[in-house]
């Protein structure tokens, strides 16, 4: 069991957060998911205390995301493919996905009950929580796919596969965010729960920050929170 994160320094730290699974539990219909009563209200105090260095790294789209975060905090959407600023409104419409590429992963969900595809602008998110068992044949199915797309990885999660652009990475959206105020010179917190958060934290632990693991798995951080509830307990502390 990782050790809990110590207590949130208000001076010299950029602190980034995941969204789906570390502020929020993961559900099995993606438009289901918001903050908590409250969460608005502490991501801003927090934001303001840390001179505004606070950001949201999300796999959704940052339209999505836009939605159901406060505004007037920095926000990077489709792992980093688009972001925001605080008070920014984003671009109307997404960059989409190769027509090509969507077409094929949509047939390859329909061959299973209960997967679907939920498009992400550049990113396509292929869900199977309601069919797990299919899980290992779907993740085949899409490397296979992948393999043939030029500029496109395949990024496996919690009960999802994603196919996005090489670039769409949460570990080069931190790096690219520490380059700019607010958080240039800082040092950089990353808190996250799945597999894309990972490259994050190593990036914010190779300079000299560290990373929180929200619930169970491998991790390259050294600490960890049971779930997004004990998230907002260490982010509450630091806001009051």
């Amino acid at each position: 069991m990782s050790l809990p994160p110590p207590p949130l320094p208000l001076s010299g730290v950029a602190l980034f957060l995941d969204f789906d699974g570390t502020l929020a539990p993961i559900a099995a219909d993606p438009d289901a998911v918001f903050l908590p009563e409250g969460g608005a209200e502490i991501l801003r105090a927090l934001s303001a205390k840390l001179g505004g260095a606070l950001a949201l790294i999300s796999g959704r789209d940052v339209r999505d995301l836009s939605a159901r975060v406060p505004a007037d905090v920095w926000r990077a959407g489709g792992h980093g493919l688009e972001i925001c600023a605080p008070g920014e409104k984003p671009e109307a419409q997404a960059v989409a996905a190769p027509q090509t590429l969507a077409d094929a992963v949509n047939a390859i969900a329909d061959s299973v009950e209960g997967a679907r595809v939920e498009p992400k602008g550049e990113v396509l998110a292929l869900h199977y929580r309601a069919a797990p068992e299919a899980g290992p044949a779907l993740q085949a199915a899409m490397e296979k796919l992948i393999a043939g797309v030029d500029g496109y990885i395949l990024q496996p999660g919690k009960m999802v596969l994603e196919a996005k652009p090489v670039h769409a990475n949460k570990g080069i959206t931190l790096t690219r965010l520490l380059d700019r105020p607010p958080f240039a010179g800082l040092t950089p917190v990353m808190a996250g729960d799945d597999a894309t958060d990972e490259d994050a934290m190593e990036e914010a632990i190779a300079l000299g920050g560290y990373g929180v693991k929200v619930g169970p798995g491998d991790s390259h951080a050294a600490y960890g929170l049971k779930n997004p509830a004990a998230v907002w307990r260490w982010l509450e502390a630091a806001a009051q």
